[in-house]
């Protein structure tokens, strides 16, 4: 997954958390709006945590330049979450009741009156209008000028070691604004990007494994090795394919025929379409026919450089690979962000919203929940109400580092997965045994010992944590509906008596030891031939297209109604023969896999290097009976696409 929507921001061990919005993110509703400013409407969530006296290191310069999106609250916000609420309850009289795109807009969003009030009051504050959408009007000028726009000062704070602009009070507009205005964003200019995790390889340099291998879980056993946990331990497979994970997951004959997936990263592959094609005929997925694989890409990229462009080419062509192994019928559309950055990647969820490119939509990029900042918070959750209105679900990786802890020395979940208007897909070591059989699944957890240098024995085994399933408890969003009585309140209640929301909702394969394979292009060592090459990836990147594949599966079982927002649902099944239930120890004894890998990532020139890497070790979190905060109710079992077939 791309955990983190920044290297840079990933690296920074930040305490602050986000302040708990009066409940408001429970159903997404904005919070109630202050009255900091006896005539102007308050915008709650505008001014940073971080943004402390003890951090203030002065005024910015009136000459700065800021570049903000006013978003725009629409008709009625209040009731866009509480249809979007309605449409998604099972239990509702309104269930699946879901409206077009246009339908949508003329309902809850803007009119064209408030986009005109609010463009006025913005240019007669002295910014220039620079775009405008179904959703903001985004601007750019001095500083001067925003804070005039804004009431509020921009001053400097330090924040992880480095300094930046934010706003000192709360930001607000004119109350004759009021309930035109859902938040701003870009008053703050520390960074808001996603970026890629190291489990994926950059395209511009080939990534092999070692072998030997495992064709399927336990078939190669590595005998010359030492034992680990009493007993030898089976190399790592060389990777799954769509056949055994759709056995795995209960696919059956569906193939998710007549199905629309979305799937939104950041840049586009130049070889998607050679890779996918080639990918499937190599490893006996059905054919991609006409159309059915499209891209919906900016008409100019930006930032490349930043977000290092390159490095994102591997996430699309896993998350495609994956999504059509598993549902090789349902048609696939690439939505590619301009850039990495929160607005970029805010503008390709809307592009699926507005013109309803699809019903499912995969998402593998997020970051840590102390990065997020409730006026982009507010922002995506509109989107992804305007979404479930009209019957289309969101899913978010989990995360690939845990508690994130050892990421960031502060326990939190990951976002957007956190919101409460996604599904969070958790991830799992997955055994698929001889003849495609599920054996059982940990929840994704690794701890990593190397072979000793007398070669009988594993260093330190089981080692230091390195990598799993992202999850936890949120310090941010309120306890949503669905998952009361479900969630244990030892989870729920972790950080608030009143209780929040806990990631994931369900899970899937993610583990790297137990991963994937993969096809794409790389450029090989020589540095100039490119060529298309195999590796085996995991992490909740992975997750997450799998989920939403088995989703499309569910969809065409269900004669091809949307499913919508699908947490409802999935807790609406919790405790049934839909789901595995993944606990960490589903054997009984401690278990591992062996693995041979190339130290420079590609051939035997630099050597090899020999580790043991544990399963069902996640941090501090655990996968037990019932829910959990690594895999949520489970994963998808025989049951769980047939259910929601209509009777």
């Amino acid at each position: 997954m791309r955990s983190n929507r920044a290297t840079a921001r990933a690296g920074l061990s930040l305490a602050a958390t986000l302040p708990l919005l009066a409940g408001a993110l429970a159903l997404g509703i904005p919070a109630a709006h202050a009255s900091d400013h006896p005539d102007r409407d308050s915008l709650a969530g505008t001014k940073p945590t971080w943004a402390t006296a003890k951090a203030d290191r002065g005024a910015a310069s009136d000459d700065g330049q800021v570049a903000a999106r006013v978003y725009l609250a629409g008709r009625d916000a209040a009731g866009l979450a509480a249809y979007a609420k309605a449409v998604s309850d099972p239990s509702s009289a309104s269930y699946g009741k879901y409206l077009t795109a246009r339908q949508t807009q003329a309902r809850f969003g803007a009119t064209k009156a408030q986009v005109a009030a609010v463009q006025s009051w913005l240019k007669s504050a002295g910014l220039k209008v620079t775009g405008v959408t179904r959703h903001y009007v985004a601007v750019s000028g001095d500083v001067a000028a925003a804070e005039k726009a804004f009431g509020t000062q921009l001053r400097n704070y330090t924040k992880g070691g480095r300094t930046y602009r934010a706003p000192a009070t709360t930001a607000s507009v004119p109350e004759d604004l009021k309930g035109a205005v859902l938040t701003v964003t870009g008053l703050d200019n520390a960074p808001h990007r996603a970026s890629h995790k190291d489990q994926l390889p950059p395209p511009e340099t080939v990534f092999r494994n070692a072998g030997p291998f495992s064709t399927y879980h336990g078939s190669n056993v590595a005998s010359t090795l030492p034992d680990a946990y009493g007993t030898k331990i089976p190399y790592a497979v060389r990777g799954y394919t769509g056949k055994q994970l759709r056995a795995a997951y209960g696919a059956g004959k569906r193939t998710g025929k007549g199905v629309r997936i979305a799937i939104t990263d950041a840049y586009a592959s130049p070889t998607i379409a050679f890779d996918a094609a080639t990918y499937a005929k190599r490893n006996g997925d059905a054919a991609w026919t006409t159309g059915q694989l499209r891209q919906v890409l900016p008409k100019n990229y930006t930032k490349t450089k930043e977000c290092g462009a390159a490095g994102w080419y591997g996430e699309e062509t896993l998350d495609v690979e994956a999504a059509h192994a598993v549902a090789p019928g349902a048609q696939i559309t690439y939505v590619g962000a301009a850039s990495c950055f929160d607005d970029d990647l805010l503008d390709s969820l809307s592009k699926v919203v507005d013109n309803h490119l699809a019903d499912i939509v995969s998402n593998s990029w997020g970051d840590i929940e102390a990065n997020q900042t409730p006026d982009l918070a507010a922002a995506y959750d509109q989107v992804f109400q305007f979404g479930a209105v009209e019957g289309i679900g969101f899913y978010f990786s989990s995360g690939d580092d845990g508690d994130e802890v050892a990421n960031t020395g502060t326990k939190q979940v990951d976002t957007p997965a956190n919101s409460a208007w996604v599904t969070a897909v958790g991830g799992t070591s997955l055994a698929v045994g001889k003849g495609d059989t599920y054996l059982w699944e940990t929840g994704w957890g690794t701890q990593k010992a190397v072979l000793a240098a007398d070669g009988k024995s594993w260093t330190g085994f089981p080692g230091a944590f390195t990598s799993g399933a992202g999850g936890g408890t949120s310090k941010a969003v309120a306890e949503p509906y669905y998952q009361k009585g479900v969630v244990p309140d030892a989870l729920a209640k972790a950080n608030s008596a009143d209780g929040n929301r806990v990631v994931p909702d369900i899970a899937a394969i993610a583990d790297p030891n137990t991963g994937f394979l993969v096809g794409q292009t790389q450029t090989l060592p020589d540095g100039k031939t490119q060529a298309y090459d195999e590796y085996r990836i995991g992490g909740t990147s992975l997750a997450a297209p799998v989920i939403a594949a088995v989703q499309a599966l569910a969809q065409e079982a269900g004669g091809g109604k949307p499913i919508g927002f699908a947490n409802p649902s999935i807790y609406a099944r919790y405790g049934s023969k839909a789901y595995h239930d993944v606990t960490d120890n589903p054997t009984g004894s401690g278990l591992a896999v062996a693995r041979i890998d190339f130290a420079n990532g590609y051939d035997k020139t630099g050597g090899l290097t020999t580790s043991a890497r544990t399963l069902g070790k996640d941090s501090s979190l655990r996968a037990v009976k019932g829910y959990d905060d690594v895999t949520g109710v489970g994963t998808p079992a025989n049951g769980y696409v047939e259910s929601y077939r209509r009777r």
